[in-house]
């Protein structure tokens, strides 16, 4: 009888980020959000060059933590999950331990979509979600073997999600979503009339 085994893992780290009604408030998050992205004049110019639909302050404001109480409450909610992750990564780290390098907010409205990307530099990665309105759109997950797999056929429908190349997940507001960095990701459109709102975040 033939044996198959699974050698390797892409792992997804999932969680509330906070316990509901202990820590982060989502509504004073959600208006943090709201206020700095109306304030961030650089971050609009930025994503008007660029053609990003919606807001990031990825390239304009990189002190989140330091600028508002709030982003430092989710640095160290974070700082938490990270290390769990880390743990059950497996990675020794000696005395070391990762540090946030980066923390950054996206608001997509109708229409928008974030396109397929890594984030180099980093060595876990992801996103915490603060508004998830109905319709909106799913995070897109893609098998990090696909540009290997040349004349490999479609996978069936009923096939396991371990054999798809690509998952979808729809995260609930208040949950964090983390993986290694090397992992390709993409938002397909919000199909929802109100913004999707998360802050996501690289730690190296």
């Amino acid at each position: 009888m033939a044996d198959l085994s699974n050698l390797f893992v892409t792992p997804l780290y999932r969680a509330r980020l906070t316990e509901k009604g202990r820590g982060i408030d989502l509504a004073e998050l959600e208006d943090e959000c709201l206020a700095t992205a109306e304030d961030d004049t650089a971050g609009q110019d930025w994503c008007e060059a660029h053609g990003y639909p919606g807001y990031t302050s990825y390239a304009s404001l990189n002190d989140l933590a330091w600028r508002s109480p709030v982003f430092a409450g989710v640095t160290r909610a974070l700082d938490k999950h990270v290390a769990a992750f880390a743990d059950l990564l497996g990675f020794d780290l000696g005395r070391r331990k990762l540090k946030c390098n980066a923390l950054w907010i996206n608001i997509l409205p109708q229409g928008g979509t974030h396109a397929s990307h890594i984030h180099p530099h980093s060595v876990i990665s992801g996103t915490t979600y603060v508004a998830m309105p109905a319709g909106t759109s799913a995070l897109k997950l893609e098998d990090p073997r696909l540009p290997m797999m040349m004349m490999s056929p479609l996978r069936r429908k009923d096939a396991g999600r371990e054999l798809q190349p690509f998952v979808y997940l729809t995260p609930e507001a208040g949950e964090v979503l983390m993986w290694e960095s090397w992992l390709r990701h993409e938002v397909p459109i919000n199909r929802s009339e109100e913004d999707r709102i998360s802050v996501s975040f690289n730690y190296g």
